[in-house]
């Protein structure tokens, strides 16, 4: 393996398990900002957030870690890729309800 690509490698890991940890940060904001308002928008709006980029992007992460390293057969690929867009999918539905919600 070229040395380039391994520096590539590197690189995307990083970005994938910075995005993680960024993301975890605005969903707890976003959290936070609920509690301080006691509003139904609000906790939408950190729920989706937390889907879309804790979660998501944990489970993306994590997934293929495991295919890459071998511990995950290729044939769970799909279906880590579908769970990965079923939370993506369902936290930008939430933060869709919150830029609409009265509360």
């Amino acid at each position: 393996m070229a040395p380039v690509t391994v520096v590539a490698d590197w690189v995307i890991v990083g970005l994938a398990f910075g995005s993680t940890l960024v993301g975890s940060y605005v969903g707890y904001q976003a959290y936070r900002g609920y509690r301080r308002h006691d509003s139904r928008a609000m906790r939408a709006l950190s729920a989706g957030l937390f889907l879309l980029t804790t979660v998501a992007f944990g489970i993306a992460f994590v997934g293929s870690l495991l295919l890459r390293e071998g511990y995950l057969g290729l044939q769970y690929q799909q279906s880590l890729t579908l769970l990965t867009r079923l939370f993506q999918f369902l936290g930008v539905t939430l933060i869709a309800y919150s830029l609409h919600s009265r509360g």
